[in-house]
């Protein structure tokens, strides 16, 4: 099968399956996980932060990071489609006691003009706004990347109000790969930011929560709170240093895959591509087809590619290292074979 899924169905490579072999570890809850100390340090210089943290998901990083920079009683703003409201179990209510503001955004890229009415102040009846959150790349939203002034914007702005902003960074070498820059240059303007070692960049888990050393070490015990003190996790930050350092020289090469998927798919009656493909998410509006998101699915698993309906009209197709352009030319005659037929 080829599997459009999503990136998080990625295999280790070799590299990392020898490296996890033979990797150096230690008890992490002690501090004395050699390998993982070195992934936190290399992650923090990366992005340009201070310290970094290694957790076993995304969604415990996101967690943590608003849990550090709200209080109970608080609102966070985000993009309506964002994951941390839409995909983590309401974490941000159960652990850190915050609500969204939702904000639809075009392409899923809030604006600080959006933002800046949305902030509300303590008072008799309002919650007072907490915290800004921002995904990059928007995962939902058609794997969109937000132009570095645009987050210098929003950065600026909440700073203005005594707020911090954190990125949900899950694909955030995508976005970097897509800018030609590097993902420092789209960190440098918020507090803190998550990303997947386990996307795009093949890891087979594990993802990396940075910003100051404070916070990181407040990180910490958060961590431990949810069940993340991890012991001899070295054997999973070894292959979370071979993504770190190798992978991202190739992501765009899934992009380039992901816009012959999109131009395949807008060559068919009755479907639109929802966003301009940047990165390696495509998400279509089949509605007008003959098919239903799900039929085309189903139709689509049969020939033996797998992708997922998000709605009774849409799909999302991922690309990633385990998908070749000959997958990708197999898949492209598939999808005219079921919606040209």
């Amino acid at each position: 099968m080829i599997d459009l899924r999503s990136d998080t169905v990625t295999k280790p490579t070799a590299a990392m399956r020898q490296a996890m072999a033979t990797a150096d570890v230690g008890d992490d809850v002690y501090g004395e996980d050699p390998t993982i100390n070195q992934l936190e340090l290399r992650a923090a210089r990366i992005l340009g932060k201070e310290a970094a943290l290694f957790l076993p998901t995304g969604t415990m990083g996101n967690t943590i990071a608003i849990k550090l920079h709200t209080e109970h009683g608080q609102e966070v703003i985000c993009e309506s489609r964002a994951h941390i409201l839409n995909y983590e179990l309401s974490m941000m209510a159960w652990f850190a006691g915050c609500v969204a503001r939702a904000i639809h955004a075009e392409r899923g890229l809030l604006t600080w003009r959006q933002i800046e009415p949305e902030i509300r102040k303590l008072g008799p009846h309002c919650a007072p706004t907490g915290l800004i959150e921002i995904e990059n790349t928007t995962n939902m939203a058609g794997g969109c990347v937000y132009p570095l002034a645009q987050i210098r914007e929003i950065a600026e702005g909440a700073h203005a109000h005594n707020l911090k902003v954190h990125m949900d960074g899950a694909r955030v070498f995508n976005a970097a790969a897509a800018l030609g820059c590097t993902v420092a240059e789209i960190v440098a303007p918020v507090d803190s930011v998550m990303f997947c070692l386990s996307k795009g960049l093949g890891a087979p888990v594990g993802s990396m929560l940075a910003g100051t050393r404070n916070e990181m070490d407040r990180g910490r015990l958060l961590r431990k709170r949810l069940g993340g003190g991890m012991r001899q996790a070295g054997v999973l930050a070894a292959a979370g240093l071979i993504a770190l350092e190798q992978m991202p020289a190739r992501l765009a090469e899934d992009h380039q895959h992901a816009k012959a998927l999109a131009a395949a798919l807008s060559g068919c009656p009755g479907v639109k591509v929802e966003s301009p493909v940047e990165t390696n998410i495509v998400i279509a509006d089949v509605g007008k087809s003959k098919l239903t998101a799900a039929a085309f699915s189903e139709s689509m698993r049969q020939r033996g590619i797998l992708f997922n309906p998000i709605s009774p009209t849409k799909i999302r197709m991922v690309t990633h290292m385990d998908v070749s352009a000959a997958d990708v030319n197999t898949s492209i005659a598939a999808i005219n074979e079921a919606l040209h037929a």
